[in-house]
Parts: structure tokens; sequence; C-alpha cells
């Protein structure tokens, strides 16, 4: 065999492997994305779980001091309001 097919048939080894290896590479890297993004999901789902117990523990609190508490609305009083600011002046 002539230098020169040496040399092409070594150049064309080493890009094979070198193509090879890239792609192994690419797709272990588009894999791990893809983990991280499953990740990321997981975590939003259970903060968005936490956030509901809480949200439903507060409503159950709520319930439970409105049974032991009287609360009266004050929006629709504006005489008392108009009443109080007028008699500070």
């Amino acid at each position: 065999m002539s230098r020169a097919s040496k040399l092409t048939l070594a150049a064309t080894g080493l890009g094979t492997m070198g193509i090879v290896w890239f792609v192994h590479w690419a797709q272990e890297a588009d894999r791990a994305a893809m983990h991280r993004g499953v990740e990321r999901d997981m975590e939003k789902q259970r903060i968005r779980l936490e956030r509901q117990a809480d949200f439903e523990m507060q409503k159950a609190l709520e319930q439970e001091y409105l049974k032991l508490q009287t609360v009266h609305s004050t929006t629709g009083d504006s005489n008392t309001t108009s009443q109080n600011t007028s008699t500070g002046s």
C-alpha cells in the first residue's frame, strides 16, 4: 500500500471514530437534558401539591374560626366611614 492510501485510511478511520463518539456524546447529552426536564416537572408538581395542601388547611382553619367568631362585613356600610372622616376634621 502506498503512503497516501495509508494516510487516507487512517484519516477516515479517525474521522469515523470521531463521528461515532460525537453522536454517542450528543445522545447522552439529550438524554440528560430530558431527564432534567422530568425532574423539573416533578418538582413543580410537588410544589403545587404543597401549595394546594396549604390552601386547603387555611380554608379549614378559616371555617373553624368562623364557627368560633362572628364576622361582620364592613364593605356595605359606607355611612360609618364617611361619619368618621367628617368628624375628624
